[in-house]
């Protein structure tokens, strides 16, 4: 007998990563096989199949005889609109049990994670179904040799760069501080040595702006392999947005229930970051940990058992890491959102008299001990061949033919709508709040709005009066600018004095 069909209707709803389609209440085929609103069921079309999560309505959105597809579902469908598909029950998806295991606090061993990791993969998992492996995994729910697991899983779904080069140099923040836009720095520094540093940088999960953000302000980071290695070849680095690339892609799907949750645990950080620089093809990687009381680290003890963990795992997989701790008691540079960040960015290239002085000592500092874990340099030389690659103009000249060479240079613009923050007290700057600051960014507009932002007057340790600015936020329209200070007025110890 032959199986029914359905004609295809695009519907075009973002469900972001989750496969929806929707169809009629009370429709024959699903009272025939049983399905309901939330059931798991596959699409075929041809040689391409999906899971999807079924969704019923009753407002005639499809008519019976329909089969509406988000518009994930129909990307990835590939079934024309008006063409015909079947409909199946999927088999079971026996990876979610391995989940309650874990929520009720076992041990998973290497193939159980690349079990879930594969289905994930696959896309057939819902995001209720993400969001509980998400939280069981949460805190420190995960052991260090499951660390290794999910990692290597991570790793192992995905595709992976290979750049003929015997070493591969690579640096990485874990986050967690507003601004903090060095790797745009000491890449055309290391870059300019004449050592090869690929990059391939996230976008923002809970930050105002992350490095393909910030260098989308200024050029693409766009590109395919092919690009980027042409690139390489030519200047030694790139700077590009690594979620073109399929990457670790489960580390991308992870993330997509991680942002809205505002959750970035222990063990998934460290497979996030750890499985992308090995697909990524580095082979050294310097990790910058701030710490801070309102960083991701708290305090050095937590950031010593953490730099225990990247070097365990990352020695597992075949990784060389090199952990500094660095200052996070407050942001990094004047610039917090992607075109300021960016400002902050070329002023230190340029060697501006107002180029901010943290950012511009922090890049050299990690770019000497780049070049020092090389061994290309001596154990006390790196900071200072960094220097001189800065001043000398070396490093804006590599940055710029990187830039241009990833596509047409991009003039910096900032928001039309402005309002600073004053002091209402006279005194000194004793703490900023890193956390609250970034989300002041964000209900601004960035990183959707790559001109909204913070930018910053007064930073810890400085004098102030009463009156005198303290920052002033940027934002595209008022509505977003009200969000932002009527926040401000719920938290008024975003600064203190």
């Amino acid at each position: 007998m032959q199986q029914p069909t359905l004609v295809v209707r695009h519907i075009a709803i973002d469900t972001y990563r989750e496969n929806i389609v929707y169809m009629a209440r009370g429709c024959e085929i699903c009272k025939s096989q049983g399905f309901q609103a939330l059931s798991k069921l596959e699409v075929h079309f041809g040689k391409h199949k999906i899971l999807a999560t079924l969704n019923t309505t009753d407002n005639g959105l499809v008519q019976p005889g329909e089969i509406g597809l988000s518009s994930t579902a129909f990307r990835r469908l590939q079934a024309p609109e008006g063409s015909r598909v079947t409909l199946s029950h999927p088999n079971p998806l026996v990876s979610t049990d391995l989940i309650r295991h874990k929520l009720e606090g076992k041990r998973l061993n290497k193939n159980q994670f690349y079990s879930i990791i594969k289905d994930i993969s696959a896309y057939r998992y819902s995001n209720i179904e993400l969001t509980a492996f998400v939280v069981a995994c949460a805190q420190k729910n995960l052991s260090e040799t499951e660390i290794v697991h999910l990692t290597s899983a991570m790793i192992k779904t995905g595709e992976m760069i290979h750049w003929g080069l015997p070493m591969v140099l690579d640096k990485h923040c874990i986050g967690g501080i507003p601004g903090n836009r060095t790797t745009m720095i000491i890449v055309p520094i290391v870059a300019a040595a004449g050592l090869p540093i690929p990059k391939t940088s996230s976008r923002a999960i809970t930050s105002p702006a992350g490095t393909a953000d910030t260098m989308e302000a200024i050029t693409n980071v766009q590109l395919d392999l092919h690009e980027m290695k042409k690139i390489v070849r030519e200047e030694n680095a790139v700077i590009a947005w690594g979620g073109s690339l399929s990457l670790a892609p489960v580390d991308d799907i992870i993330i997509s229930v991680e942002r809205p949750l505002s959750l970035d645990s222990e063990g998934q950080m460290v497979a996030s970051i750890l499985s992308k620089k090995k697909a990524a093809g580095s082979t050294h990687v310097l990790l910058d940990i701030p710490i801070g009381p309102t960083a991701k680290v708290k305090n050095q003890r937590a950031g010593s058992r953490l730099q225990k963990i990247f070097e365990n795992v990352g020695r597992k997989i075949g990784l060389k890491i090199q952990v500094v701790f660095t200052d996070g008691r407050q942001p990094i540079g004047q610039g917090i959102g992607p075109c300021l960040e960016a400002q902050d960015v070329l002023k230190v290239l340029k060697n501006e008299p107002d180029a901010p002085s943290d950012l511009r000592e922090k890049s050299i500092v990690l770019a000497g001990k780049l070049l020092e874990m090389s061994q290309t340099v001596a154990a006390d030389r790196g900071e200072a061949i960094a220097n001189e690659l800065l001043i000398s103009g070396k490093a804006l000249a590599k940055f710029l033919n990187i830039a241009a060479k990833q596509g047409p240079l991009k003039r910096l613009e900032l928001a039309p709508y402005h309002y600073v923050i004053k002091s209402h007290v006279t005194g000194v700057i004793h703490t900023i709040h890193n956390q609250k600051l970034a989300k002041v960014a964000r209900l601004a507009g960035a990183p959707a709005d790559p001109q909204a932002g913070i930018y910053l007057h007064k930073k810890l340790g400085h004098k102030v009066k009463k009156g005198e600015p303290l920052f002033t936020i940027y934002s595209k329209n008022e509505e977003d600018l009200s969000f932002a200070k009527k926040y401000m007025e719920e938290n008024p110890d975003i600064f203190t004095t």
